[in-house]
């Protein structure tokens, strides 16, 4: 009886998290992109903690890296517009499908389907362009600008590999 009630509850408990984790990833990403754009747009970067952290209005038509920003327009906005879209959609119905997957995974891929969502949204709204506008590093080395949903996605890429490494029988894994 007691595994039935569980069982139960555990499809409402996951969807709950992603809802959270979508949400506030999401929220968080756009409110900074706003706030990046009111404040930061047309002005010299701002510099902090001896230049460790920089907030530098930027324009990412590319991907990771600016990578594909030399693509012409059509074939970028059909890349990460329409494949992300695709993409994102897939990762949802996995995550609704595969009710056994185990909670940190879940999780992990949570994030990254919230940073996907949360860029996704830039590049519908802002003609394929993305907004970034953080930047780290200690002297010559340097991070490229980026914004939250890129950490999302960083740290759900990161927390996925190293769940997928600890292995199924970890009990980090197991919602008991």
């Amino acid at each position: 009886m007691e595994s039935t009630v569980r069982s139960k509850r555990l499809p409402c408990l996951r969807f709950s998290l992603a809802i959270v984790i979508l949400a506030s990833c999401i929220g968080c990403d756009q409110a900074t992109k706003t706030i990046a754009t009111n404040s930061l747009m047309g002005i010299p970067p701002h510099s902090f903690l001896a230049d460790t952290v920089r907030l530098d209005y930027a324009l990412n038509s590319g991907g990771f890296l600016s990578l594909g920003d030399d693509l012409p327009i059509q074939y970028r906005k059909w890349i990460f517009i329409g494949f992300n879209s695709c993409l994102m959609l897939g990762l949802t119905a996995f995550l609704l499908v595969k009710r056994e997957l185990p909670i940190a995974i879940f999780v992990a891929l949570s994030y990254i389907l919230a940073g996907g969502v949360g860029n996704l949204i830039d590049r519908v709204t802002n003609n394929g362009l993305v907004i970034d506008f953080i930047n780290l590093g200690f002297g010559p080395l340097r991070t490229g600008v980026f914004n939250v949903a890129d950490i999302a996605v960083t740290f759900g890429a990161i927390a996925l590999g190293y769940f997928s490494l600890k292995g199924k029988d970890d009990d980090l894994l197991r919602i008991r």
